[in-house]
Parts: structure tokens; C-alpha cells; sequence
């Protein structure tokens, strides 16, 4: 899944649970919650396989995702934070549900490759459900739209 949902639940959550026990345990379980939801996203082990590193038009996909996420989670925090602790939890929830995610990046974009990193993209990629673009663009959208619902109401 792309991680503009994945900060947008996470955010929502937060908004709407200020108990950091609960929301940023909550955050961090609702990525892969939402990987059995079906989407698509960039196939980033696919090309690094074919190509030996991602593409460049799913490097943009990526680059244009983690700006939607900051604006999202800037301006979620920004509209439902009841005070300044409120408002650093609501980003610390968003960061840890795109956390899983992020642990990725180093094998993908700066050729870190060990052990760890293969065995952690293998589990990611056994609970993701792949569809196609328009199925899975359009669960995600949704996701989104559910999301912001929840933390805007």
C-alpha cells in the first residue's frame, strides 16, 4: 500500500485516541492490517531484481507518496491536536505506521542488502494484497478519504 493511507488511519486513530499507549500500538498494527486490504503500489523488489535498483517513474510514484503523507500528517495534526503533546503524538502515530515501510528504503535506494533486510521485505511481501491499479488505487483512495472522515469529524 501506498503510505499516504497508511499515515492517514494512523492519523486518524491519534486524532481521535490521544492515549499514547493505545494509539501508537494501534498505528504501528494498522500498516500491516492494511497490507491484506487489496491495493497496488510500485512492485520496488520486482525492478530491483530486473534493474538492479527501482525505476524512475516509480521512484516519482514514491517521491509524490511521502509528500501527500507529510502534507496528510501535518495537517491532521494541525486541525484535531487538542495541545502541543496531542500534536506531536498524532506525527509520531503516522511515523510509526509508515515505520515497516521506511526500514525497506536502504536496500531499495542506497543498495544496503543483508540478511535482515531480505528477510523483512519477504514477510512485507507475503501479507501485501496485490490487485490491479484501478482496484487498488481506488481501495486506497477510499482508505483515504474514510480516514481523513474519522479524524476530521
Amino acid at each position: 500500500m501506498l503510505e499516504t493511507p497508511h499515515v492517514a488511519v494512523a492519523a486518524a486513530i491519534a486524532a481521535k485516541i490521544p492515549n499514547p499507549f493505545i494509539s501508537l500500538p494501534l498505528a504501528l498494527a494498522s500498516h500491516f492490517l492494511l497490507e491484506r486490504v487489496p491495493h497496488w503500489n510500485p512492485h520496488l523488489m520486482t525492478e530491483t531484481k530486473k534493474f538492479g535498483k527501482p525505476t524512475s517513474a516509480s521512484a516519482k510514484i514514491i517521491a509524490l507518496d511521502v509528500a501527500a503523507s507529510l502534507v496528510t500528517g501535518f495537517s491532521v495534526a494541525s486541525a484535531s491536536a487538542q495541545n502541543t503533546s496531542h500534536y506531536f503524538l498524532i506525527l509520531s502515530a503516522c511515523l510509526l505506521s509508515v515505520l515497516p515501510d521506511l526500514v525497506e528504503s536502504p536496500y531499495f535506494f542506497l543498495k544496503v542488502r543483508n540478511k535482515f533486510m531480505e528477510k523483512w521485505i519477504a514477510f512485507q511481501g507475503s501479507i501485501q494484497n496485490d490487485t490491479t491499479p484501478f482496484i487498488g488505487l481506488a481501495t486506497q483512495a477510499a482508505t483515504y478519504a474514510l480516514a481523513l472522515l474519522i479524524a476530521f469529524n
